[in-house]
């Protein structure tokens, strides 16, 4: 059992760029592959690359028995997200984006129909006050 969505297409899993968006926008449509980074200590060529997987149990545990991994990243697929352009302030964005994302913003921020709009409206409901 998986502790974290599947990749959406299995097939894909390993042909997305390794150049993508890095975090942001608070919500998800859906995971397209769970990712390692690896950075090898004794290349000259300091070449580090990724190794792609459909599902984080097998990402994590290619990281645990690698030398120079990073914690696996999740790519996913935005369709519709949310800009923060200045502190506060929180914009609908209706454009599809691929980005990294840290394993753990996956819970409980699948998009669905009225997540950003219900995102904003909390915000303005309660602006912040700062410190």
């Amino acid at each position: 059992m998986t502790t974290h969505p599947i990749a959406l297409d299995k097939k894909k899993v390993g042909t997305y760029p390794a150049k993508t968006f890095s975090g942001g926008g608070y919500f998800y449509d859906d995971v397209l592959e769970y990712r390692v980074w690896v950075h090898p200590a004794d290349d000259a060529n300091d070449t580090d690359y990724f190794k792609a997987f459909a599902d984080y149990e097998s990402a994590k545990k290619y990281a645990e028995n690698t030398d120079g991994s990073e914690d696996p990243c999740v790519l996913i697929l935005q369709k519709e997200y949310i800009d923060e352009p200045e502190d506060g302030v929180f914009v609908k964005i209706k454009k599809r984006r691929i980005t990294e994302w840290l394993v753990p913003w996956l819970s409980d921020s699948k998009r669905d129909t009225d997540s950003l709009d219900k995102f904003i409206a909390d915000r303005k409901a309660t602006p912040n006050t700062g410190p």
